[in-house]
């Protein structure tokens, strides 16, 4: 995926950095004030913790786990909603893959002996008897032809599982043995779909052991694996966009980002239900505002199998489209009321991939000051989340959620009853104010006028969602 320059949000929005901080607005807006705008107020006295409460009890009926008609249903109700409000939308697909271990075996035999084995997570169920090679570690451009319908000794590290079984893939292998880097376990590794032969774990000591028989012969192995694989399924992005008046139009584009999906067996109320239904929240506040950016809302599947869906609705973009995006703002978990700890604004905390700030945390920041919370919002570094495609495309962004995390995170116990209505007022607030400060049309001419900015400085905190 190309990387694309770093757009500058203020410069184009028309507003002024400072080196250090960033400007709260208002009639002489301070930090840790409540003296919002009336640009502010155009969004904010719109919006209502009671529709993001409701929205949550919806979603969270049922899981939402990724592939599964749970998505799907939470998925089609957004976008009726995103229909309802006006805006163009997308039900956008793509493939995921679960793994399928139904009375897993495997079964490896060099000279008469069985290592017993640990099939690869997603391994292919096949049968193979063939020579064993030495690939070391399979790093790309070092795989001998020689490999070709034989079976690959491989050693884990350096390079990621799924890398390793297709490099040795590509040159005709037909099985692969790898053996640990340290410890004594087998139970290790992963396969991808399309990768048919099947992969195995041995321990360290059972592989260094094979590398030195191999220095005196050849040797011969049984593989076979059964009651493994991998199977098909489909999950969605859901992509609402609003355009400014041609006459106005900018030509930038601002998104507003959740992830729709939640773990198995879990309600995913807070995670992350919350971030959507703030979403949808702002959806409808500025449905009928004027803009003279295009307004991006899109909720992402399959956050929890690995930002499958944010990659996907990434690598969508094209290079003059990703260079459009002057911010992104994504919210994940931003509701609970045992999340946060006793830190300053409520636990709320914006986390960029690199820990430094931009664009949108300057932005958020100083909303924080002259919105409900009336703080500043400090900031982290953390990745974890669906902010990273787009910081990975040069993308202002950043994930906003309350940390430390709920003690019952990932669990069933993700129900309503744990949501916390002043959080999703606040934090949809925050990024609503921070939005609208790109999009609307005044902001060409905001040092101008009479909302001119005022400075506010916020702070770094190392600060982990488990502590």
């Amino acid at each position: 995926m190309k990387k694309k320059k770093v757009v500058s949000v203020l410069l184009t929005a028309g507003l002024v950095l400072s080196v250090n901080g960033v400007y709260a607005q208002g009639n002489g807006g301070t930090p840790n004030s409540n003296a919002t705008s009336a640009f502010d107020n155009k969004i904010i006295k719109k919006i209502s913790a009671d529709n993001m409460y409701n929205t949550i009890a919806l979603l969270s009926e049922q899981p939402r786990t990724a592939g599964t008609p749970g998505e799907l249903i939470g998925a089609q109700y957004i976008k009726s909603q995103f229909e309802k409000y006006g805006y163009e939308t997308e039900l956008q697909s793509f493939p995921i893959y679960d793994v399928v271990r139904n009375n897993v075996s495997g079964i490896l035999e060099i000279g008469g002996q069985n290592l017993k084995p640990y099939v690869f997570s997603g391994s292919y169920s096949g049968e193979t008897t063939a020579e064993v090679v030495n690939v070391g570690k399979a790093l790309a451009g070092t795989v001998p032809d020689t490999v070709r319908g034989k079976i690959a000794l491989i050693e884990r590290g350096e390079n990621t599982f799924v890398e390793k079984i297709q490099n040795v893939l590509d040159k005709g292998a037909v099985g692969v043995i790898m053996y640990n880097n340290s410890g004594t376990s087998n139970a290790f590794g992963q396969a991808s779909y399309g990768q048919n032969i099947p992969a195995v774990g041995i321990t360290r000591a059972q592989g260094l052991a094979l590398v030195e028989q191999l220095k005196t012969g050849p040797l011969t192995a049984q593989l076979k694996v059964s009651g493994s694989g991998l199977v098909e399924k489909q999950s969605y992005n859901v992509i609402a966009k609003m355009k400014p008046q041609k006459n106005k139009d900018t030509g930038q584009i601002v998104m507003v980002g959740a992830h729709h999906d939640s773990v198995p067996g879990g309600p995913g109320a807070n995670d992350d239900a919350s971030g959507v239904s703030a979403v949808l929240e702002l959806a409808r506040v500025m449905s009928n505002m004027p803009i003279d950016s295009e307004l991006r809302f899109v909720t992402f599947g399959s956050e929890e199998k690995g930002l499958l869906g944010s990659y996907h609705y990434a690598s969508t973009l094209s290079d003059a489209e990703a260079d459009k995006i002057v911010a992104h703002f994504q919210m994940d978990m931003i509701g609970s009321k045992d999340a946060g700890g006793d830190h300053a604004a409520n636990g709320l905390i914006m986390y960029t991939i690199d820990g430094k700030k931009n664009k949108v945390t300057d932005l958020a920041s100083a909303a924080g000051a002259r919105t409900a919370l009336g703080e500043v919002v400090p900031y982290g570094q953390l990745g974890r989340s669906d902010h990273q495609p787009f910081h990975e495309l040069g993308i202002p962004a950043a994930l906003f959620i309350h940390s430390p995390l709920e003690p019952w995170y990932h669990t069933p116990a993700d129900t309503i009853d744990k949501i916390d209505k002043n959080k999703l007022q606040e934090t949809a607030e925050i990024v609503g104010a921070a939005v609208y400060q790109i999009a609307r049309p005044d902001t060409p001419a905001l040092i101008h006028s009479r909302v001119a900015p005022k400075p506010v400085d916020y702070d770094f905190e190392n600060r982990s969602p488990g502590a």
